[in-house]
């Protein structure tokens, strides 16, 4: 089997569906096993989320190498694919390039780039400020994003950013269609707007060319029928694992700070055993059942190192003749 087959044939399977699909941030590991455990059959690893668990703010701050070592630990604990939140690609084509290869690596099924300039700031500060990528040099990156994966299933998805730049349909069709033929195997198609009239003119016209994906972070109010009528592929719920987290963690923290007691709070929430079931601690039991030695034997009297007590006596020895000297 080549590296990442499996998990990067899910993901396209999710974006070739012929029904909607959904994908649920994760920002390390322990969320990235609780949204497998909810039942979600794909993962959105968020570089907003990943950059603020860090406490760092999502302006590529984070360097491409810390995001690459939080999706290992996201990828080693689960089973389903993981689409990662790759920004700009954290350079030109050649780190694009050198992106892909790191994230096969590490088995993740797919990468989205976005069409902005590096360092990148996130789409809702301030987006018609923002500039986007000039157009061909753009489809370089998708194009050596192709060239280069190892596995034909591995996943690039072209985010176009036009409608948050406040450039409108006709540049969002225009960029989207440039992508499209430069190799991207899906369209982000983003808006900031509250409602979802951007985003459906957007499908309206592109009909079904190549899979759309969209990300209602703004627009949550809008029905997901709507979504299912008007053909997308699949929806990105991006950064609420996150932002419950962060709910609840300052609930806490205020409870814990006014009460000076655990009796209350200790109730809602989980208990130590489910940390432990996260982090597959009963796997380790069993292995070491089968990897270390039975204590219950007759070898288990025999020292783990059977030179060490003479060694500690020949040192005792020399200080003792040390201090006679």
């Amino acid at each position: 089997m080549r590296i990442g087959k499996t998990k990067c044939r899910q993901l396209r399977n999710l974006l070739e569906s012929n029904k909607l699909e959904f994908l649920l941030e994760a920002h390390n590991g322990i969320s990235a096993k609780l949204v497998e455990d909810a039942g979600f059959n794909g993962i959105w690893a968020s570089g907003l989320s990943i950059s603020a668990q860090w406490g760092v703010r999502d302006s590529n701050e984070a360097s491409w190498t810390q995001v690459i070592e939080t999706v290992e630990f996201m990828s080693d604990a689960t089973t389903i694919p993981i689409l990662l939140d790759g920004d700009t690609g954290y350079g030109n084509f050649n780190n694009v390039q050198r992106l892909v290869r790191k994230l096969e690596q590490r088995h993740i099924a797919g990468v989205c780039i976005e069409d902005k300039l590096f360092p990148k700031t996130n789409s809702f500060i301030k987006g018609t400020t923002q500039a986007l990528a000039d157009i061909e040099e753009f489809c370089g990156k998708i194009k050596a994003a192709k060239d280069i994966q190892y596995d034909d299933n591995f996943v690039v998805v072209a985010r176009v950013e036009a409608f948050i730049a406040g450039l409108g349909l006709s540049e969002a069709l225009k960029r989207a269609e440039a992508y499209h033929q430069a190799g991207a195997d899906a369209i982000l198609i983003h808006s900031a707007r509250t409602d979802a009239n951007e985003i459906l003119a957007f499908k309206h016209e592109w009909h079904n060319r190549c899979p759309v994906v969209i990300v209602p972070t703004k627009y949550y109010s809008t029905p997901t029928k709507v979504f299912r009528q008007n053909g997308f592929s699949l929806v990105i719920w991006a950064n609420h694992m996150l932002r419950a987290s962060i709910t609840a963690m300052q609930k806490a923290a205020k409870m814990l700070e006014k009460e000076e007691s655990l009796v209350n709070l200790e109730k809602n929430i989980v208990p130590v055993s489910e940390v432990f079931r996260l982090q597959r601690v009963s796997e380790l039991s069993k292995a070491e059942k089968c990897y270390l030695p039975n204590t219950n034997n007759s070898n288990a009297s025999k020292p783990l190192f059977p030179y060490a007590n003479y060694a500690i006596d020949k040192l005792k020895g020399a200080n003792k003749e040390l201090i006679r000297i």
